[in-house]
């Protein structure tokens, strides 16, 4: 199956798009992780996107399409893939449209995660990362520490990254509604769209995409 995940920072794409990738054994292709894999690599691309980067300007869309279609040629990618992150917007997605048409394939369905702005405001916001490891995530509300501003792993000091405060998760979602959200109708008008509830169990988010899939 050929999958693209959308919907606003926050509804849970990165964790969503793991397990769906995993249940249906194709592999999971993610902006972030396709610029951190080329920067690395230091492919043309990725240095390109670096020099974007490095001045603080968007990568520009030609550069991303670049590196969604070479992952996308790699063998483990034949039989399918989930996009997550990519496309952007209205452009990126009707390039998408145009590489796959040129290798006679096509999109199966886009899965919109679909949650409320408070919603993704407070799951954002409430976020707090431990000082001495950032892995080790809690949240004021849904994984409250024992101890508060105390990790309970390692007793280290928690705190509320600078792009998770509210006005910073607001911004994001405006920028989301003005270049992403377009997207939804275009694939709408394909009949390509599947909207899922986003609220619940992270399982249970998992089972609503699946039987979607399904039908």
């Amino acid at each position: 199956m050929r999958i693209v995940l959308v919907g606003p920072p926050g509804a849970g794409k990165g964790t969503q798009a793991a397990f769906l990738a995993k249940n249906l054994s194709i592999p999971h292709i993610s902006t972030g992780d396709l610029f951190r894999a080329n920067i690395s690599q230091g492919t043309e691309l990725g240095k390109q996107a670096k020099a974007f980067m490095d001045a603080g300007d968007l990568v520009p869309d030609e550069v991303t399409i670049g590196m969604a279609k070479d992952r996308m040629e790699q063998p483990d990618a034949v039989n399918g893939f989930l996009l997550d992150g990519f496309p952007r917007n209205v452009s990126q997605a009707e390039a998408l449209d145009a590489m796959l048409q040129a290798a006679g394939m096509k999109l199966d369905a886009v899965l919109d995660l679909e949650v409320e702005e408070d919603e993704v405001v407070k799951r954002i916001a409430g976020r707090r990362i431990c000082r001495n490891d950032s892995s080790h995530v809690f949240h004021v509300t849904y994984a409250p520490p024992k101890a508060e501003g105390v990790c309970d792993t390692c007793g280290g000091e928690l705190y509320q990254r600078g792009d998770d405060s509210e006005s910073t998760v607001r911004n994001r979602l405006e920028v989301y509604h003005t270049q992403t959200e377009p997207i939804i109708d275009y694939y709408k008008a394909q009949g390509l769209l599947v909207t899922i509830p986003a609220l619940g169990e992270v399982s249970d988010v998992t089972k609503r995409a699946m039987d979607a899939l399904k039908k």
